[in-house]
């Protein structure tokens, strides 16, 4: 038990961004589902139709399809980040590589192959497909979570999307019917449009602009044009 609570700090201290983080999406989703539950009530009260319980609300494919819509266009974002920024220069911003090391970079630099060091991730001292797959693998990972999230948020859209039809008794539409229709591009767009704003203006704004500590940021006597420099 003593062990236990002299390891519970130095583990907080450790992991503290990701379990901030963490915990302010649970209580995030945690407030858009009540808001979201209420909000839903609303609406079928105004036409009419009994409310739903918020564990049904939970359930239903109208508070499904606003969490993975935003979840698709956050991993779009993080998966354009990370390899746009393996060739894309922006001068002076923390955000980018220095100027003239466009590229994936030379093993000796990566510390791949017979470079690595003894505490490196075991797949880097090794060569062939192992190698190339895991010098890509958070970028992948991202993709991955980026097209399944896409598929979620089309999935649980077409039975939103359909459930009101019924409502107003109008025929359903089938999957790949509701991938060309307006509602889903509009969910889908509204929010590429959003993260990629946001990404460009970090970008640009942290050329000019400091932040003392972070490593978001250039130290804050660093000259406009200093390139990949984190404070």
């Amino acid at each position: 038990m003593t062990g236990s609570r002299r390891r519970l700090p130095r583990f907080l201290r450790h992991n503290g961004l990701t379990l901030a983080f963490g915990a302010g999406f649970l209580l995030a989703l945690a407030g858009q589902a009540v808001a979201g539950h209420a909000d839903f009530n609303n609406q079928l009260i105004a036409d009419d139709l009994p409310p739903l319980s918020f564990g049904g609300y939970l359930l239903s494919s109208d508070f499904a399809v606003d969490v993975t819509e935003n979840w698709q266009s956050e991993y779009l974002q993080f998966f354009l980040y990370i390899f746009g920024t393996v060739w894309l220069l922006q001068r002076g911003s923390p955000e980018s590589k220095p100027l003239g090391e466009a590229g994936p970079g030379s093993d000796g630099r990566q510390r791949v192959g017979r470079h690595a060091t003894p505490d490196s991730p075991r797949w880097a001292a090794l060569g062939g497909l192992r190698q190339a797959w895991y010098a890509r693998s958070l970028g992948t990972l991202m993709c991955v979570l980026f097209l399944l999230s896409w598929l979620a948020q089309s999935v649980t859209g077409v039975a939103a999307y359909n459930e009101e039809h019924l409502r107003e008794l109008k025929a359903p539409i089938g999957w790949s019917a509701y991938l060309g229709t307006a509602d889903f591009w509009s969910r889908t767009l509204q929010n590429w449009q959003s993260e990629l704003l946001a990404v460009g203006s970090m970008a640009i704004f942290s050329v000019y602009l400091r932040q003392r500590g972070s490593p978001e940021s250039k130290p804050v006597g660093s000259p406009h044009g200093a390139t990949g420099v984190e404070g």
